[in-house]
């Protein structure tokens, strides 16, 4: 049973690395819940224009570096009046312009990755407005938004119709119900993760990508299999530079491990999550615009990067899968402060519930 308890201690690893963050990002979304009216909303990102485009990458850039936790964050958006593209730009940049995924891809793979990454994130807003406009139904935001107003009302609204609660007893309800909707999704993520890193070998990796063809068949082969390698790896956010480094230690092009990184986004758990939003339908269309975001993205980076001769020649490094663990640095210290800071908030949410409990007693 090694094999299952490595697995189990990569995943629980990889979580650790990324725990802050998503504390952190569901913080931002419980806030977004209780502070921002849906008219504050809808005045600054119901239209999809340049500005509004603009301040969404900014915010995203300025939050969560976890998938989930950014999904949830756009999700309150979305139900406070937010277009549907300029939600999709903030997770792009809350997923791939944050300091803290720069600076583990930069220890990991080395700053050519980092640029790559800031210099794609950019263009993959930039595609999934063009593509948003091409792909999506005319129709098709309206029923996202009614499903997820749906959705709301099952959820009793938490966090915006309590007048008579202070706010950051909201803030707490609102925190540990994003919490409770998406742990089980999150859970078999980091689960499936780790049994990919410890069960798979590099040689079974080395067999998926193209190599020795052409340079542009090569290319855009390894960025639509980078991707799907991402969907069925349930990798999120952060914890999937680790697997990236094991894929560009295999053999895929640069770009595609970039459009890789980029697919934490279409992970499996993630798809379900996005269907529990937005509905059957409007998710079909947007991981079908993400997805081809993700593939001309890599491609493009590529090309650009192959022409600057900026991406790294000779023998490629290890992987950093097998030195997951924990240690003390700066990520066990932000960690502590994030358990503080959600036993707080759960403190809060079972007073309210005590209270209220008692009230109908």
């Amino acid at each position: 049973m090694n094999w299952l308890w490595t697995s189990v201690f990569h995943a629980a690893a990889m979580f650790w690395e990324v725990l802050w963050a998503l504390v952190f990002g569901f913080t931002i979304s419980a806030a977004l819940q209780v502070f921002v009216s849906k008219e504050q909303m809808a005045k600054h990102f119901g239209q999809v224009n340049l500005r509004s485009i603009a301040l969404a990458t900014g915010l995203g850039a300025a939050s969560s570096s976890c998938s989930y936790a950014a999904a949830a964050a756009a999700r309150s958006a979305f139900q406070k009046g937010a277009a549907l593209v300029v939600v999709l730009a903030f997770m792009f940049a809350s997923t791939n312009l944050v300091v803290e995924l720069g600076a583990v891809l930069w220890l990991l793979m080395g700053w050519q990755f980092v640029a790559a990454e800031v210099v794609g994130a950019l263009l993959l807003i930039a595609l999934i407005w063009g593509l948003g406009a091409l792909m999506f139904p005319k129709e098709l935001e309206e029923e996202a938004r009614e499903h997820s107003s749906n959705l709301q009302e099952e959820s009793h609204c938490h966090g915006t119709g309590e007048g008579n609660v202070d706010k950051w007893t909201q803030i707490a309800n609102a925190f540990v119900m994003d919490w409770s909707m998406l742990w089980k999704e999150m859970a078999l993520g980091f689960l499936i993760s780790g049994l990919l890193g410890t069960l798979v070998p590099t040689d079974w990796w080395k067999a998926l990508f193209l190599n020795g063809s052409s340079p542009l068949l090569q290319s855009v082969e390894n960025a639509i299999v980078g991707p799907l390698v991402a969907v069925a790896s349930f990798v999120c956010s952060i914890g999937n530079i680790p697997l990236a480094s094991v894929l560009w230690s295999g053999g895929i092009s640069f770009g595609g491990v970039v459009s890789f990184i980029y697919a934490d986004l279409i992970v499996i758990p993630l798809i379900l999550v996005y269907r529990k939003y937005y509905g059957t339908r409007p998710t079909f269309f947007i991981v079908a615009a993400m997805f081809v975001s993700m593939v001309l993205a890599g491609v493009v980076v590529d090309a650009l990067f192959t022409a600057l001769h900026l991406v790294p020649s000779g023998p490629r490094p290890a992987n950093a899968v097998s030195e997951a663990g924990f240690s003390w640095n700066y990520t066990t210290f932000l960690n502590f402060a994030a358990i503080v800071w959600s036993a707080s908030l759960g403190f809060l949410y079972v007073r309210k519930r005590a209270i209220a409990e008692h009230g109908a007693h």
